[in-house]
């Protein structure tokens, strides 16, 4: 196993990695609408915040050698249901290959954000 650190997306806020490459494949942990260059949440809205988690996702898929574009599944968690349509439209701008996808609703995320996403892509 391998693991994945990069400064362009947030660093880990607990005892995990941004992701693990392990037997080809990469499995990136949840990640949140931190703003990277700044350690914040500087979004707000579903839109601004599933916007950051898609170039946060991005970010960490590069520097393991992936791509959104090699995505195999992806686990989506959102603050709202209500936000769904919203939710779909950006993510759909970002992985644009389709993956295999859970979505559900949970009570409360990380530091209260309304998106997360975790991937499983190829090499």
């Amino acid at each position: 196993m391998k693991v994945v650190s990069t400064n362009n997306a947030p660093q880990a806020i607990g005892p995990y990695s941004q992701a693990m490459i392990s037997g080809g494949m990469v499995y990136t942990s949840g990640q949140i609408a931190i703003n990277p260059s700044s350690g914040d949440i500087t979004a707000t809205t579903i839109e601004e915040q599933t916007h950051q988690v898609c170039k946060n996702v991005k970010a960490v898929l590069e520097a393991s050698g992936s791509s959104l574009d090699k995505v195999v599944k992806t686990v989506c968690f959102l603050a709202d249901m209500g936000d769904f349509a919203t939710f779909n439209g950006i993510y759909a701008q970002y992985f644009t290959s389709k993956p295999a996808r859970s979505c559900v609703a949970v009570k409360t995320l990380p530091k209260n954000v309304l998106v997360e996403i975790d991937t499983i892509a190829e090499l």
